[in-house]
């Protein structure tokens, strides 16, 4: 387990009804209703937590490319992830999440954009906190 040294900003969300409910961030900047998807069974009209994981950690782990494009003086045209995150079912019966990105760096050769998502994945947290626990696909489209 990595210890946390010293916090840097804490985020708090209220969660009421689970996934027939509300997420509400304690500064309301985030307020969603919270539905099942059409696939489960739902009406489909809210957003659900794969959604939001998928968001998240698209966001950070684009955080953490320009992090160390900056770092390495790396001028881009933009970057793009496709995120996606799959609810399944192991072996044994429990639920599981999977991730895949595809992820476009403009602007950069494959082989150094190829370099930046394998460095960022040491970087993100959300890359750490998943790695070894669930599935985690980086493709490099561009």
């Amino acid at each position: 387990m990595i210890k946390m040294e010293k916090k840097l900003y804490t985020a708090t969300v209220n969660v009421q009804g689970g996934r027939e409910g509300k997420a509400v961030s304690s500064d309301e900047n985030l307020n969603v209703d919270l539905r099942y998807p059409k696939e489960l069974g739902g009406n489909g009209a809210g957003t659900n937590p794969e959604q939001l994981f998928a968001a998240g950690f698209a966001a950070c782990f684009e955080g953490a490319m320009g992090t160390i494009l900056r770092k390495r003086n790396i001028k881009t045209e933009g970057i793009k992830i496709a995120s996606q995150v799959t609810l399944g079912k192991d072996a044994d019966d429990g639920y599981v999440l999977a991730i895949t990105m595809d992820i476009t760096i403009k602007g950069v050769e494959t082989s150094v954009a190829e370099e930046i998502v394998a460095e960022a994945h040491k970087v993100c947290p959300y890359a750490k906190a998943t790695h070894g626990n669930i599935e985690v696909i980086s493709n490099v489209v561009g």
